[in-house]
């Protein structure tokens, strides 16, 4: 079970920005562009665990979102980013019902560290360990493990596997992976080929490194992308 973020932002390049981190570090993100849009998320059973709530919104402010949905005795952590960085400002955020305050411009760092205590304080932090056969990463520290050793990983590397591990079984297209990894940046399609080919041949290195068979592999589907696969041992191969 993932954390289910609302993020709402009216600023698309800052939404793009946050929203891919998060999903990387393992959080389902859902988006609302203007205060009536995400009001309208708000409602009663909207099963958020989270929400991150700019302040100069079109439409409906955020402060006047945040009354509504504590107005509602809806008690969801709401962490507020703004430009409005004065005392008073803060004070009167506070005062109306978020849990927290962080000033634009922010760390991302920073900011996914005070989420993640939002969430643990709220006991809603649901983040699990992405596992597919001896293969795991932490969510929360990008920290990877096969056959349980320490696999050594560029942040790109460990994002893009992020990317396949959420969706098990599933194909991932060159194009997702671009967007999840790359986001705004100038590398081309190919540069998730130079990674994809690098983040197998670091699997197979680490696999013969602990003498355990390649039981991990990350399979090509011309047209439609990558999936993460199990290869079959000689035993169970059809023979030609």
């Amino acid at each position: 079970m993932k954390p289910r973020i609302l993020l709402v932002e009216d600023t698309p390049d800052i939404a793009l920005w946050l929203g891919t981190a998060l999903r990387q570090g393992g959080m389902s993100v859902e988006f609302a562009t203007d205060g009536h849009a995400a009001d309208r998320c708000l409602q009663a059973g909207h099963g958020f665990d989270a929400v991150l709530l700019d302040l100069q919104l079109p439409g409906q402010d955020g402060l006047s979102v945040l009354q509504a949905l504590r107005a509602r005795g809806d008690a969801v952590p709401v962490l507020i980013l703004t430009a409005r960085a004065t005392v008073p400002d803060r004070v009167l955020g506070l005062n109306m019902g978020a849990d927290d305050y962080l000033p634009k411009p922010f760390d991302l760092s920073e900011l996914e560290a005070r989420l993640q205590v939002l969430l643990r304080r709220h006991g809603r932090a649901k983040t699990t360990a992405l596992r597919w056969g001896p293969l795991e990463m932490q969510p929360g520290t990008g920290e990877v493990q096969l056959h349980g050793q320490p696999l050594a990983l560029t942040q790109r590397e460990a994002a893009a596997l992020r990317v396949l591990l959420a969706s098990p079984q599933r194909t991932v297209s060159k194009e997702q992976l671009h967007t999840e990894v790359f986001a705004d940046e100038a590398a081309g399609l190919d540069a998730v080929e130079v990674l994809i080919y690098r983040l197998r041949k670091k699997l197979e290195s680490a696999a013969l490194a602990t003498g355990a068979s390649t039981d991990v592999a990350i399979t090509t589907f011309r047209g439609m992308g990558y999936m993460l696969t199990q290869p079959l041992k000689p035993q169970e191969a059809t023979p030609s």
